[in-house]
This record gives structure tokens, C-alpha cells and sequence, in this order.
């Protein structure tokens, strides 16, 4: 049975503490609640926890101060903060200090809790403890094979630099993972790093969530929004899917590498950035200029550097040192000691073909981890997906 993951809510309100313990019981979360920051941070240092909601506006201490102490005491517990209004600006200021989220009241209960579930997932990928390998590996990229190293060595190079990446490559070969070593080793490194995904967003709702909005920009407008962009401020704004955004959008998008300014809807004057813009896709977006749904003046903007990722099955020298941070990784979260990767094993990983690249591997890995038998020292074959036995 999995466990239930561990939420801090923090809040001085009665009634909100007991709302927000109830609906995220009801969503299978294991919750304790505090009436204030102190309180909070002692519970944090007496128990285990995968994330904390806070309020912001507490006597003693606000929630952005708890959020800095949990950044500094616990800083690898997410925390997103429930904030109104018009504190949106200081909010943004937390996003940028290392805050998950920060979610404007009056909110909607569905999608906080999809906010919730994201930073937990999160927060389990930065606990996790990393493998030392041989091959040359910074942080989750890793690297074996001539031409992933050649890939890394190009990072580095760039990193620094106020020039667009646009990251290309077959779904699941890891250009979020290279994205976000952009940003680590970057002078931007200590401001936000905000990941959108263009395809998760519907069309209708993309202009919003990217340049924000004014109150009353549209129906349901009750309150101004920061978009994505204003958000990443002085820090790094990754597009991903670039190529399934709509051609109006596109010329916005345009507009904001050009001028480097910017609207939210509604609003009646630009708003400078200073944004570092990664993108990446797995479409070939020279195609999708011939065929007239994306702009060749953006493209240009995008790919002032290009960075090609290869499919795992070019690169099979990264299938083993891959698999091991795997199997520590997900090893890790079930509470187990690293489990061995043995001959059978390792013949079943090298002769697949993973269509599903990286991504792939790593569930292929943590399936394989979740059904070897508890009291098993070695991965089983029979843990394997069905595709890798006919491989």
C-alpha cells in the first residue's frame, strides 16, 4: 500500500485550517495543521512532511518569512502559498526566493490541489539522493556517451550567455533536464526558474497564463494575475512544446524577444523583463514553417543557440549509468536499500530499443523496483514491462 504523503497546512483561521484539512484527507493526504509560523516550524522539525500550504497574513510571523526559514532550515520541502490579492507582487517576490507556488484567493479548491500534487512530486525529486557514477554526470544529467557529453560540454558554453536555446529532440530524451542545467549554472541561478508546458495548457487560457491579466480583463477576471513571464523576472522562463503554440500567440511571443516588454490583458501599459527564454520541442519546426503554422521570424529569435538530444538507442552508452541513478532514485522513495542490477538484467535494458527514451527507461526502472520481491537484494527480469521481455 502506497503511504500517504504528509501535508503541512498553516493558517490562523479556524475555519479555513479545518476546510483545507478536510478536502485534502478526502484526497488521500495525511495532514496535520498549524495555527501559526513558530508552530509550524516546530512541527517541522519534529516530523517528516512533503509539502506546506501557508497562509500569508499571520500575527507573529507572515508566510513568506516561514517560507524563508523552511527554505533554509528544510529546503527540500516545497512550499505554496494561499495569498491575496494584493499581494501579489510580494508573492512573486517568494516564487522567486524558492517558493513553489502561490495560489491567489479566493482560490479554486481542484486546481489547488493540483498545485499540491506537482510540488510533492517535486519534492521527492530533490530529496532523492544522487549516485556517484564514472561517467561524467552533473546534478540528473548524465553522461556517457560521446555525444551526450558533447551536449553537456555546449550547456556549459551557453549557460551563461543571454542568448535563446531552443532544445530539440524525440519526447522523453530529457530537454527539461537540460533546460534546467541552463539555468543552474547560469547568473540567473539564484532568481525563479519557471516551467510551463505549452501543450498542458488549453489555447483559450495560454495568452493568460504566459502575460497575465488585469481585473476584469474578461469574465471571471475577479483579480489580476501574474503571467509566466512576469514570474521568471531576472530568472529563466522554459516553453516546452513551443511548436504547439497558436500563431496570434506566437506573434506576442515575437513581440516580447524584440522589445523585451510586454502587456497583461486588460492592462494599459508594457511591463519591462529581464528573462532568460529556453524553449523546446519535439516537432520539426522548420516543417511546421513550410507548412504555415509556425513563424519563421520566431524561429530565427529561438534558435539563436540549438541544442539536439539524440533517442536513447544512439546514445546506448547511457542506458546502464542512467538505470543506476534510477534504481537509486526509486529504490529511495520505497524505503529500501539500493537494489543490484544484475546480468539478465542489464541484457534486457541493452537490447531494447526505448521509443520512449529516457522517460521510458525511468518507469521501466521504478516498475521493476516496486515488484522485485521485498526481501530481493537484485532487480527481477519479471519486473520489466512486457515490451523488454519480446525485445
Amino acid at each position: 500500500m502506497t503511504e500517504k504523503k504528509r501535508l503541512l497546512i498553516v493558517d490562523d483561521e479556524a475555519a479555513m485550517r479545518r476546510i483545507l484539512q478536510v478536502a485534502f484527507e478526502k484526497a488521500g493526504y495525511q495532514t496535520v495543521v498549524a495555527e501559526s509560523g513558530p508552530q509550524a516550524l516546530q512541527f517541522l522539525s519534529d516530523q517528516p512532511f512533503d509539502c506546506v500550504l501557508t497562509d500569508v497574513t499571520m500575527p507573529g510571523m507572515t508566510g513568506y518569512q516561514l517560507q524563508v526559514q523552511i527554505a533554509q532550515e528544510f529546503p527540500q520541502i516545497p512550499v505554496v502559498i494561499m495569498t491575496a490579492y494584493g499581494t501579489i507582487p510580494e508573492a512573486i517576490s517568494a516564487i522567486r526566493r524558492g517558493a513553489f507556488e502561490f495560489v491567489p484567493k479566493p482560490f479554486d479548491l481542484e486546481n489547488l490541489k493540483k498545485i499540491i500534487k506537482a510540488a510533492v512530486q517535486e519534492g521527492a525529486q530533490v530529496a532523492t539522493p544522487k549516485t556517484s557514477k564514472k561517467a561524467s554526470s552533473k546534478g540528473d544529467f548524465i553522461a556517457e556517451s560521446p555525444a551526450m557529453k558533447s551536449v553537456l560540454e555546449t550547456v556549459d558554453q551557453v549557460a551563461d550567455s543571454k542568448a535563446t536555446v531552443l532544445i530539440t529532440g524525440e519526447s522523453g530524451t530529457g530537454k527539461e533536464v537540460v533546460a534546467k542545467r541552463l539555468h543552474q549554472i547560469s547568473g540567473r541561478k539564484n532568481e525563479a526558474f519557471i516551467a510551463t508546458s505549452c501543450a498542458a495548457i488549453p489555447e483559450t487560457l495560454l495568452e493568460s497564463e504566459l502575460f497575465g491579466y488585469e481585473k476584469g480583463a474578461f469574465t471571471g477576471a475577479q483579480g489580476s494575475k501574474a503571467g509566466r513571464f512576469e514570474l521568471a523576472q531576472k530568472g529563466t522562463l522554459f516553453l516546452d512544446e513551443i511548436g504547439e503554440v497558436p500563431l496570434p500567440i506566437q506573434a506576442k511571443l515575437l513581440r516580447v524577444l524584440q522589445e523585451r516588454e510586454f502587456e497583461r490583458l486588460g492592462a494599459t501599459k508594457s511591463t519591462q523583463i529581464d528573462v532568460r527564454l529556453i524553449t523546446a520541442t519535439n516537432r520539426d519546426l522548420e516543417r511546421e514553417v513550410e507548412v504555415g503554422t509556425f513563424r519563421l521570424d520566431l524561429l530565427y529569435r529561438l534558435q539563436v543557440i540549438e541544442i539536439h538530444l539524440p533517442p536513447l538507442r544512439e546514445r546506448p552508452e547511457d542506458i546502464l549509468p542512467l538505470s543506476q541513478h534510477f534504481v537509486a532514485k526509486f529504490s529511495a522513495e520505497n524505503g529500501r536499500p539500493a537494489l543490484q542490477i544484475g546480468p539478465d538484467f542489464e541484457q534486457a535494458l541493452l537490447a531494447y530499443a526505448w521509443p520512449g527514451n529516457v522517460r521510458e527507461l525511468s518507469n521501466a526502472i521504478e516498475r521493476s523496483v516496486v515488484l522485485t520481491a521485498p526481501t530481493a537484494d537484485q532487480l527481477s527480469v519479471k519486473g520489466l514491462p512486457k515490451s523488454l521481455h519480446a525485445a
